[in-house]
Formats: structure tokens, sequence, C-alpha cells
């Protein structure tokens, strides 16, 4: 709990009231010389659940985040998503290599055609340039073409789909 945001977060109780506007008695700091005890008791009130065996820096820190958890939301649900990905390929693998993303060097030309007409992509130190405007994604040149959401690399063919790899392992796996 090294920045004093952390001391200073508010919690809010589970219950009806509206994010942000936590009630004053919820406005509770756990000092730097805070005892075991105090902190085990306010991972309680946090957690709703017994505190597990940490070190007194690492529940401080658990705490401090579980406070600006409660008062600025938590994680998205991509970020969510990704990290259960990884803690399963973690389970089945014994280890993870996070995605790399995509390497495409300035210069390169990605063609697509959609709905009879043949769509041609830049990639420059910038972003993409397409149609004489500059993009700074994909998947905002998709957009563009398409007029719906689309994952950019996915449309341009540089991911597969979720259905394709699926399918791609079931044959080679």
């Amino acid at each position: 709990m090294d920045c004093p945001t952390h001391r200073h977060a508010r919690a809010e109780p589970s219950g009806s009231e509206p994010r942000g506007r936590p009630p004053e008695h919820s406005a509770r700091t756990v000092a730097e010389p805070a005892t075991i005890k105090v902190l085990h008791r306010e991972w309680r009130r946090l957690y709703h659940k017994a505190p597990p065996k940490l070190s007194r820096d690492l529940l401080m820190r658990g705490i401090g985040y579980r406070r600006q958890e409660l008062e600025h939301g938590g994680l998205s649900k991509a970020t969510r998503r990704k990290l259960k990905t990884l803690a399963k390929m973690f389970r089945t693998k014994g280890r993870f290599a996070p995605d790399p993303g995509l390497s495409l060097k300035p210069g390169a030309r990605l063609v697509r055609e959609w709905h009879g007409r043949t769509h041609t992509v830049t990639v420059t130190e910038d972003g993409f340039d397409y149609a004489g405007a500059t993009y700074p994604s994909l998947t905002k040149v998709a957009r563009e073409i398409t007029g719906a959401h689309w994952s950019g690399p996915r449309f341009f063919g540089l991911k597969p789909s979720a259905a394709n790899g699926r399918s791609r392992e079931h044959r080679h796996g």
C-alpha cells in the first residue's frame, strides 16, 4: 500500500446504495501500524470470507485493491475472460504464454473482399491507411468497411474465428 490513494479508498457495502456514493461510515483507512487482527477483520468485511494466510503487506494490498474495486468497479469483462483463459491454460499445460499480438511491419498490405468490392489497407508507422484516411486500429477499418463491429485482425484473416480455431484443434489435437 505504497500509494496514499490505497489508504483512503472507500468501500461500498453490498446493498442498494448507488456506486460512487458510499455511506460515510464506510470511509475507513488501514493505517500503516495496523495489526494483523485489524487487517483480518477488514478483509472479512470487504471479501465476506476468512482472510488467506498472507503476509501483512499482501493483506494490505488485497484490502486496497478490493476498496478500489468497490469504489471504481472491477476488471472489464474482456480482462476477466483473458485471465480465465490464461488460468485454464496454466491448469492444463502447467504454463502459459500470452498472445504476442499482431506483428505487422509498415508497408504491409492487407486485402479483403467484402460484398463484391476489394478493400486494401496499408500498415504505416502511425496505424493503418485505408481509402485516404489513417485509422489507429484494424478494428476501426473493419467497422468503416462493414458498418458493424468486427475484430479487425479476424476480418482481415489474421486470426482464425473461435469456431475455426476449435475445429482445427480437434482435427490436429
